[in-house]
């Protein structure tokens, strides 16, 4: 991959999609992992102003600190470039005190208090980012995004732009190296922080990206029987996911009312 073509490429979409939209910049959840590193520094480069929040719940230490190694090291680098903590574990522990059925009946109880700290931190950033005047800059890539859906819906895939959503999570390492992120972003094991004991992607999905990517990009122009081995498994796990994920990556579905009856 062409990197600083890339680079140059994403940073001027994002100041010319900005400033068509007549706001200041952009407003980003940073994370401590290499998506929310990268798409931070790529909004910094852009010279607008930047509002990098990390929104603590029930965190584990070690990604608190990655987050905020990295955002110090971009408020020294841009100065149009901010950052603040904001911390949101006193409201989950409330809405899970309202919410908390504990019930067996409902076995996805967990999955749904996973999904809502990632809601909440979406509504922390489009609060912040309407007062600031800013955009909420998403962090998700292709992967995530078009493959296999590994998001929350209106969470961490409620945002205003999307600028390394074409781009694979193998390529967005690559542009972590070129941009000389801090060692701790760089060498990140990808997890998506939603939980009380902390599961890895690749944990969560049963595959790593680089085997996803494969089949992702073969999405379509092979089937299962062209597959055999880890390939295969990777595909099957592929494949469930992709279907499961299309009310994500499909638009809305719209009831269309026929014209003769208005």
């Amino acid at each position: 991959m062409q990197t600083e073509k890339v680079i140059h490429h994403i940073v001027n979409w994002l100041k010319d999609y900005a400033h068509k939209a007549g706001v200041k910049g952009y407003v980003i959840g940073v994370s401590g992992g290499v998506d929310s590193g990268v798409v931070s520094t790529l909004c910094a480069m852009t010279g607008l102003d930047l509002l990098m929040l990390e929104m603590p719940i029930r965190q584990k230490e070690e990604q608190v600190n990655r987050a905020w190694e990295h955002m110090n090291d971009i408020t020294k680098r841009f100065p149009n470039a901010k950052a603040m903590s904001v911390n949101l574990t006193p409201a989950f522990e409330e809405l899970y005190k309202t919410f908390d059925v504990k019930d067996d009946r409902f076995p996805a109880e967990k999955l749904a208090f996973a999904n809502t700290r990632s809601r909440l931190r979406m509504l922390t950033l489009y609060y912040y980012g309407q007062i600031n005047s800013l955009l909420v800059c998403g962090t998700g890539n292709k992967v995530e995004d078009f493959g296999i859906g590994f998001y929350t819906k209106y969470g961490d895939g409620g945002v205003d732009v999307s600028p390394i959503a074409d781009l694979y999570k193998t390529e967005v390492y690559e542009l972590a190296r070129a941009l000389d992120l801090v060692e701790s972003i760089k060498n990140a094991i990808p997890t998506d922080g939603l939980w009380d004991v902390e599961r890895t992607d690749e944990q969560q999905i049963g595959a790593t990206y680089p085997e996803l990517e494969k089949i992702q990009k073969e999405w379509g122009t092979k089937t299962e029987a062209d597959y055999s081995g880890r390939d295969l498994e990777v595909f099957k796990i592929f494949q469930r996911m992709n279907r499961a994920a299309q009310h994500k990556i499909n638009p809305i579905p719209i009831c269309d009312i026929p014209e003769e009856w208005r």
